[in-house]
């Protein structure tokens, strides 16, 4: 009985430890919950005014020329994997590896910890990228693809819904797609449309990949947080089963130390 007791109090301790950790990387989350999604929407508001200008451009009739815009059928593809630095998230790395596992023929360019080491890259911190990281992988994804070494470039990020809810999904970027949208005929390029736009694909590209690297981390924060609380909450139910179950080992103990008295004295 006295060891069942030592084995229940021991584990309560190393639940209460646990929770304690669940506790402080929740509140680290909730810290880092503002500043990620205000990184997150101005960047999102850079990538959209970019994309306005492109969908112009994909309107002209000369612009269907441009390397960028041909459609090719041999089935390379080439996909930027975006997941995080750390795990303790829920889902969050697991469901962007289960989306890269429809493409397991693809040519990966990982982004993040956890994306570099399961694709055995150099190890590039979601934390830490910048823009010149964003304009180094878009400068080799825009020659490959003009090349012809790619038909069809995504990207594999985590889509922020809400701090609840979070999606991994795919957003294709080359080759472009003509728009839907009516052409504004008072913008004027020059030299020409083709040439701008050949010459804005690489900075739009990596206007979108930084937007969707900072969309990935702010949805890796949120679900870290959730994790973490709810994580925690389950600690603290199995620190309350285990007290009731320590009181009933403790109180059977000494039901049986006075027992053992009262019996002892009858003798």
């Amino acid at each position: 009985m006295g060891a069942d007791i030592k084995k229940l109090r021991n584990r309560i301790k190393s639940v209460n430890s646990t929770l304690h950790l669940t506790k402080a990387m929740g509140l680290v989350a909730s810290s880092k919950i503002k500043r990620a999604n205000r990184s997150m929407f101005s960047s999102r508001e850079y990538r959209n005014s970019y994309a306005e200008t492109i969908d112009v451009l994909t309107q002209s009739t000369e612009c269907a020329k441009s390397p960028y815009m041909q459609k090719r059928d041999s089935g390379r593809v080439c996909l930027i994997c975006i997941a995080g630095d750390r795990g303790l998230a829920g889902g969050y790395n697991a469901n962007v590896f289960k989306l890269c596992k429809e493409y397991e023929n693809a040519s990966f360019i990982p982004i993040g910890k956890r994306a570099c080491e399961r694709f055995s890259s150099p190890i590039l911190l979601v934390e830490n990228f910048c823009y010149n990281d964003a304009k180094k992988i878009s400068d080799k994804i825009c020659s490959d693809f003009a090349n012809g070494e790619y038909d069809k470039v995504g990207i594999v990020y985590t889509k922020y819904i809400s701090i609840m809810s979070q999606e991994a999904e795919i957003k294709w970027i080359l080759p472009l797609e003509k728009a839907n949208v009516s052409n504004n005929t008072s913008i004027i390029f020059e030299p020409d449309e083709i040439t701008v736009l050949n010459s804005a694909i690489p900075e739009y590209i990596a206007a979108t990949i930084i937007s969707l690297v900072k969309e990935s981390y702010a949805s890796e924060v949120a679900a870290r947080r959730v994790a973490m609380d709810s994580a925690g909450k389950n600690a603290q139910e199995m620190i309350d089963e285990l007290g009731i179950e320590y009181n009933r080992a403790r109180q059977g103990a000494i039901t049986q130390e006075i027992t053992e008295i009262v019996a002892g004295s009858g003798l």
